[in-house]
């Protein structure tokens, strides 16, 4: 149902599975003292203390995949990109079958934050959500206080027609306190307009 393999200009989408990502050079991304530690500030989950981590995260997104729920993948930069090859984060689609929506989620190392990545693995993934998946809408939010995901998902929501909802209270548990969500979301119809001719 989800593609093994996604490309766009600058980037290269591998499913998230054994067999394309070793754990042990994902694990490398995301261990405590090594990953910087803003990249888990607004990310519920903690930096990981063990390979078994990382192993354990494969084996459940292989599992997402094979029941339908999810297309995750790892994001690397494509040829000609600093860092090429490199594992830079993973993103996500989580299908919510019941209410036709596909939501969006990015994790990116610090050194891959800043060169407009999130927008670029957004668009590939809406047509996903649009075009293959034929969903009616698409989310995606950020953490109170994270504004660098702030700016990144208005620009691409905004070149997609969308909108912002609004906030959702107390809706991300993370550790010993509990964040606001702010929640944006693009239609399929606003997608299709905005993408008419491309």
């Amino acid at each position: 149902m989800f593609p093994e393999r996604v490309e766009t200009e600058r980037l290269l989408l591998e499913r998230l599975c054994h067999g394309n990502v070793d754990a042990l050079a994902l694990y490398d991304c995301f261990a405590a003292g090594v990953a910087d530690e803003e990249v888990f500030e607004y990310v519920p989950e903690e930096p990981w203390h063990a390979p078994k981590a990382a192993h354990d995260r494969i084996e459940d997104a292989e599992e997402r995949w094979r029941e339908g729920r999810a297309a995750e993948y790892v994001v690397r930069p494509a040829d000609g990109e600093d860092g090429s090859g490199e594992i830079a984060g993973t993103t996500s689609l989580f299908c919510e079958w019941e209410r036709r929506t596909g939501r969006l989620g990015l994790v990116l190392c610090k050194p891959f934050w800043g060169r407009g990545y999130s927008g670029e693995r957004a668009a590939a993934l809406l047509e996903l959500t649009f075009d293959r998946l034929d969903l009616e809408l698409a989310t995606a939010g950020h953490n109170e206080g994270n504004e660098k995901s702030e700016r990144a998902i208005r620009k691409y929501v905004e070149r997609f027609g969308g909108q912002y909802d609004g906030v959702l209270r107390n809706w991300v548990p993370m550790g010993e306190r509990v964040d606001d969500l702010h929640r944006y979301t693009v239609t399929r119809e606003q997608w299709s307009e905005a993408t008419k001719g491309d």
